[in-house]
């Protein structure tokens, strides 16, 4: 690839994609994931200790942390919007061309 092509923004390492292929799909992973959270602390009085094991279900659904879910959901809603351009050795970022 060279300096001057025009390429769509990418993680800078692998693995710190934390976005989803759908905006929807996106949403219900989070859905997914506060719900367990909030269900396992809100169940804590009545099914005791056990109900902590929905934190783990949350956590995955989450990637990690809440705040790595509100990364994500922006990585998504900004996917395929942005397009990097390097010329010269400076790099600009505009918005790509609609289809």
């Amino acid at each position: 690839m060279t300096s001057d092509q025009s390429t769509a923004i990418r993680p800078t390492k692998p693995g710190t994609n934390y976005a989803s292929a759908t905006v929807p799909r996106h949403l219900a992973r989070g859905a997914v994931g506060f719900g367990a959270l909030i269900a396992s602390l809100a169940l804590l009085p009545v099914v005791g200790p056990v109900s902590l094991l929905l934190a783990p279900v949350g956590l995955v659904a989450l990637r990690g942390c809440p705040m790595c879910w509100a990364i994500g959901l922006a990585e998504t809603l900004s996917a395929g919007r942005l397009r990097r351009s390097c010329a010269n050795g400076r790099c600009e970022l505009t918005p790509a061309k609609r289809a």
